[in-house]
């Protein structure tokens, strides 16, 4: 069998799988948001933290819940880096220093999980498990909560309240991503993935040298890693290592659980407001841009343009040769795209137009699928653009859902898609025109800018890879990407929260012979045509001296 029809097997059978998921997996997660009952469980922790979990919320509570519950996180973190060689099972390891504690701990609470350091010479494991894996739950929890808010909003009418958000995120961690991580990890461990809490074991290599291999809870936390959409491995070679990831079935299985939930929130969608041929819609959308990416990338690879790559016949530096192009194309296309962060290749090593491609996919606001929650939230915001736009069109008053798009809607939905371009653009010209960031490229030109232009488009859009060459380990890149992190990830959630109280409070408006049929092909079409000019028309100076220059000048 050629390599060729292989990965075109590899990916049929990667888009069956999620279609078999998709019904089942979203109904579940519309039952879960949904349901009045409480477990057994879920009231011992609404207990131990004085929740109520029967009071509704207006937005501005839900805000707070948000605020505050990932304020207390991240000090959590915090401190856990900055005390971890005085507690159990430290490993040696000395204490994160201050400005890297404060990029870490944000960086796991904002579901971004950048790492400016190596997990298994710098982390202990009471710091891997009750630090990190745990933010790994929590903040995904807190994505899915608020897009269920948005959901809710347009579900309502006639009510301010979005539901409950402790109530929300116990039941995202209890219901749903604990039960598929612990499905996720039992599969990982039985396919070769490793799971332990030893000592470090010292190796003589073939040229004589001694290396400490770092053991660990890894199978449980790579689950997690991908359930949610975090990204953040165990080991710095992340999905490239082999006790992450050990052969050609835990690559694609950990492919399947990045895309899991990401695909299956449009169904939870669609049965939340009642038409679940507007989820397809949505998912339509979403999949359309991930299939094209997807053949972007690969086709690129396998071209290898450049002399380098075609003297040696592939494009096969910074790659897995367990893998190849296709499953290393497939699986960065499907990071980018989730921000989830996660990689089995270094970005660092693809073709100038293939790295524009993963630029692309975050920039795009990593919507096509997109974050656990935040994907589906994001792509409710570009329906909403793709609506206004198509009143504009024709000289009516947009409507989506039932709801009226009026000024404060639409200034709302604008606000959300103005922040990450902004943090993007600005931080990669502060860091361009400060000594810091020329310092931190390995490489010069255009490919070295665009190792700048990706670390920022990874911290703000809450991705979390890195092109693999970028020195992004200093008080300087620490301390802004931090920031970037940060306000990528709260700010939009601002918006949202208000768009979704906006819209609750609305009355049904219904639908006549000149409402815009939002589950048809044609909006579907309009709808991925507004993603791809508005992200065109912001960002397009950008990768035109970054991706672009360089791959055109191969």
């Amino acid at each position: 069998m050629s390599s060729v029809l292989a990965d075109v097997l590899l990916v049929a059978a990667l888009i069956g799988a999620l279609a078999l998921v998709h019904r089942p997996l979203g109904d579940y997660m519309a039952a879960v948001y949904s349901s009045k009952k409480h477990l057994r469980v879920e009231k011992w922790i609404y207990r131990s933290v004085g929740a109520n979990p029967d009071a509704e919320m207006r937005w501005p509570a839900y805000l707070r819940g948000v605020l505050a519950f990932s304020a207390v996180g991240v000090i959590f973190l915090y401190v856990l880096q900055r005390v971890q060689d005085k507690l159990p099972l430290s490993l040696g390891f000395k204490p994160i220093t201050p400005d890297q504690a404060f990029n870490t701990a944000v960086s796991f609470v904002s579901n971004t999980n950048w790492q400016s350091y190596s997990g298994e010479t710098a982390m202990s494991h009471v710091t891997q498990t009750a630090g990190l894996a745990v933010q790994n739950f929590v903040s995904a929890a807190v994505g899915i909560a608020v897009a269920v808010a948005l959901v809710r909003g347009f579900a309502r009418s006639r009510t301010g309240d979005l539901g409950n958000f402790w109530t929300d995120l116990v039941r995202g961690v209890v219901r749903i991503l604990l039960p598929l991580s612990v499905i996720a990890a039992l599969l990982l461990i039985a396919a070769g993935a490793i799971q332990n809490f030893g000592d470090l074991h010292t190796i003589t290599t073939l040229t004589g040298d001694k290396q400490a291999i770092s053991p660990g809870a890894v199978a449980s936390q790579e689950a997690i890693k991908d359930v949610g959409t975090n990204g953040g491995g165990f080991f710095n070679a992340n999905s490239a290592h082999p006790f992450e990831n050990p052969n050609g079935f835990t690559n694609l299985l950990e492919i399947f659980l990045l895309l899991l939930i990401p695909f299956s929130l449009p169904r939870t969608f669609g049965k939340m407001v009642g038409n679940v041929r507007q989820g397809y819609a949505i998912v339509a959308a979403m999949g359309i841009i991930w299939f094209l990416a997807v053949v972007a990338v690969t086709w690129v690879e396998y071209a290898h343009p450049g002399a380098a790559s075609q003297i040696a016949g592939g494009s096969m530096e910074g790659k897995e040769q367990r893998f190849g192009e296709g499953p290393s194309s497939l699986f960065a296309v499907s990071t980018t795209m989730t921000s989830t962060g996660s990689v089995n290749s270094f970005h660092d090593s693809y073709q100038g137009l293939s790295g524009g491609v993963l630029l692309l996919g975050m920039m795009l606001g990593e919507i096509a699928p997109g974050g656990v929650g935040s994907g589906l939230y994001g792509m409710l915001i570009m329906a909403i653009i793709a609506v206004f736009l198509a009143g504009l069109m024709v000289g009516r008053t947009p409507e989506y859902l039932g709801k009226k798009i009026g000024t404060r809607e639409i200034k709302l939905a604008a606000c959300y898609i103005l922040i990450t371009p902004a943090l993007v653009l600005i931080g990669t010209a502060v860091a361009m025109a400060l000594p810091d960031g020329k310092e931190a490229m390995t490489n010069i030109g255009a490919h070295g800018f665009s190792e700048v232009l990706y670390a920022y488009t990874s911290a703000s859009n809450n991705n979390g890879s890195a092109f693999a060459g970028f020195g992004a380990n200093t008080p300087f890149f620490n301390t802004t990407l931090g920031l970037c992190m940060m306000l990528g990830r709260f700010l939009p959630m601002v918006f949202v929260l208000a768009l979704a109280g906006s819209l609750a409070e609305q009355k049904p408006i219904p639908a006549t012979a000149g409402t815009l049929r939002t589950e048809k092909p044609l909006f579907t079409g309009l709808l991925v045509g507004a993603i791809m000019i508005i992200t065109g028309l912001t960002f397009f100076p950008a990768l035109a001296l970054g991706p672009l220059a360089e791959g055109l000048g191969t």
